[in-house]
């Protein structure tokens, strides 16, 4: 079992950054795969960001290349979703999720563990 939990939402102007961490904690936090995922109201929860157990690794969604950054400290058993440059469709509540599985993957029912998420809200 892992437990997961968000922090670092906020409301931020069009063009502003925030910083997402997801701290981790029970089984052994660097075997897991872990992403970032958003919902906003009325649509379906959408992949933003991933990355491996090693950090070796990491994609993105086409809407949030260039401006989000994910990374991990596997000794501090967190992850962080560094984002910039932000737009009022970025606002969502923001998830982050632990997948046991050996490949990555930005499919949500491929996740084991999910965190309780956390608002972000873009102003224009």
């Amino acid at each position: 079992q892992v437990q997961l939990v968000e922090s670092g939402g906020g409301l931020v102007q069009a063009g502003g950054s925030l910083r997402l961490s997801c701290s981790a904690s029970g089984r052994t936090f660097s075997n897991y795969i872990i992403g970032w995922f958003r919902q906003a109201p009325g649509k379906e929860r959408e992949f933003v960001a991933l990355i491996s157990w090693s950090g070796g690794a990491t994609r993105y969604a086409d809407s949030v290349k260039g401006r989000f950054t994910i990374s991990r400290d596997n000794a501090k058993n967190t992850v962080y979703l560094q984002m910039n440059s932000l737009k009022p469709e970025d606002t969502a509540v923001y998830y982050c999720a632990a997948s046991r599985g050996l490949a990555v993957t930005t499919t949500p029912s491929r996740y084991d563990y999910w965190g309780q998420g956390t608002q972000v809200t873009v102003s224009s």
